[in-house]
């Protein structure tokens, strides 16, 4: 196994232990309002609004590359110099 999944299944098994030992019921207040709920909904709630953000800010993200890809077969090269002929025939 890699130790990502060994991680995983660490916290994994961390989380239910804790969420297990605090399932009694609990005041939570929430702006105006207040409401009695289990601390493992709480704590469980929490819990899966984490992973949710973790995950989105995880991901990796699409990367555009302006004006191609060289090795693409649709890449545009542009032209060749960007001299005029006036120039080209100074330099010579």
């Amino acid at each position: 196994m890699r130790i990502k999944t060994i991680i995983i299944i660490l916290i994994t098994i961390l989380l239910t232990v804790i969420l297990m030992q605090n399932a009694g019921a609990v005041y939570f207040k929430f702006l105006w309002a207040t409401f009695l709920m289990s601390k493992l909904l709480v704590l469980l709630f929490v819990a899966v609004i984490s992973f949710v953000l973790g995950v989105l800010v995880g991901r990796p993200k699409k990367v555009r590359k302006l004006g191609g890809d060289p090795t693409d077969n649709n890449y545009d090269k542009g032209p060749s110099s960007t001299l005029s002929e006036d120039d080209k025939d100074y330099i010579n």
